[in-house]
């Protein structure tokens, strides 16, 4: 039995995490959340501690760890993008079962509360009601 984790549009990714059975040799431990998305979450939840305490604008932190760390898209838009009802629930399963406060979810959950929960549903930290119908209006010319 093998564990697969797909990132996010697994056709175009390049990594699948994989973690290996008990009975074979194991590189790496079989935690809660993998290696990418421990990290990527904590991320997550950090930028959204620092929106919620008003320490940047959420263009400014996008833009900050672009230009930082030459990512493609900033941490915000990329939790639209995976889906902020899909984020709270890694951050929730990640702080049960680490029990580290580092993935508890607040103020994340006021967000999907309120069912802004992204890309999909067309608003999320960023608004893409715009977006969207634009999109659709140039697909059908």
């Amino acid at each position: 039995v093998i564990d697969m984790h797909f990132m996010n549009p697994p056709p175009i990714m390049k990594l699948v995490e994989t973690i290996r059975g008990a009975a074979t040799s194991v590189c790496f431990k079989d935690y809660s959340g993998f290696i990418v998305n421990r990290i990527l979450m904590s991320m997550i939840n950090e930028v959204f501690s620092t929106l919620y305490t008003r320490v940047a604008t959420k263009e400014e932190s996008d833009a900050g760890m672009k230009l930082g760390t030459n990512q493609p898209m900033g941490p915000l838009q990329l939790a639209d993008f995976i889906s902020l009802d899909v984020c709270l629930l890694i951050l929730r399963v990640l702080h049960a079962d680490l029990r580290d406060v580092k993935y508890d979810p607040f103020p994340l959950y006021q967000y999907v509360d309120a069912g802004h929960c992204g890309r999909k549903p067309g608003v999320g930290i960023y608004d893409y009601r715009q977006v969207s119908k634009s999109t659709k209006q140039a697909a059908r010319l």
